[in-house]
């Protein structure tokens, strides 16, 4: 399979590793090819190169995100993004997709671990839907260079339990609960490659669930085995999809 990473950080490093180990060739590097006022993007340049390839897998920036997103679509390829905090523009890249025929493949989160953690989310929210002593709250730890916050993981995470806790209208970035509002607290410290936890607690005890990273590769790995499976389908998908999980 030949790949095309776009964003080549720590992240794109990784995967570029991993998919060498692995068997496949990465003859495109693209470091922010479409990132708004770089003078040196040429966006006829960048589809040609996309052309060469079987399926790009996209690590960036939320401000770029989207337009890279696009360029893959009218380059005819798939596109893995794991990219967060750009889906404002969601909708825009969905009727782009279905007019172009294309293919996406988004996660907030390309762990497998995260991903069963997902599962396990909703189920303990539906255990928890008749519960009105407990109380949920979220946490999420990650690396100083993160840019957004709640880190998309987070996000989806509270999305499942807004989805399974009628209680709960929205969230907010907050230390406390607050009638209806979900709390999420989002920490900025070293290196952490991401851990989140799901709390519910009440006056006499709290059930937490928790899942940590202990490297990068995961989420590489996890690119990379979405990149496989996507190949010759046409649409949107996520990791609930390729797992086989009600997320």
């Amino acid at each position: 399979m030949k790949i095309a990473i776009i964003g080549y950080g720590k992240m794109g490093k990784t995967i570029e590793r991993l998919a060498l180990a692995a068997g496949h060739t990465v003859p495109v590097v693209l470091d922010y090819p479409a990132e708004e006022g770089n003078p040196a993007t040429n966006q006829e340049d960048w589809i040609s190169m996309l052309q060469t390839v079987d399926v790009a897998i996209e690590f960036t920036r939320p401000e770029a995100a989207p337009a890279n997103i696009t360029l893959c679509l009218e380059a005819g390829v798939p596109v893995v993004c794991g990219t967060t905090g750009w889906l404002d523009h969601y909708q825009d890249i969905a009727r782009l997709v279905e007019a172009r025929a294309g293919t996406l493949f988004y996660a907030s989160n390309f762990s497998i671990g995260v991903n069963l953690f997902f599962a396990l989310n909703r189920w303990l929210a539906r255990l928890m839907q008749d519960k009105p002593d407990y109380r949920a709250a979220l946490t999420e730890i990650h690396h100083i260079h993160k840019l957004d916050a709640p880190s998309g993981t987070a996000l989806t995470l509270a999305q499942g339990l807004l989805e399974e806790i009628p209680s709960l209208e929205k969230w907010a970035l907050q230390p406390e609960y607050t009638p209806g509002v979900l709390p999420i607290q989002a920490i900025r410290e070293g290196e952490v490659p991401g851990t989140h936890l799901v709390e519910y607690r009440s006056a006499v005890d709290s059930i937490t669930i928790r899942h940590e990273a202990y490297s990068r590769e995961g989420f590489a790995q996890g690119a990379i085995h979405a990149a496989e499976w996507v190949l010759g389908k046409k649409g949107i998908f996520n990791m609930g999809d390729m797992l086989g999980l009600a997320i």
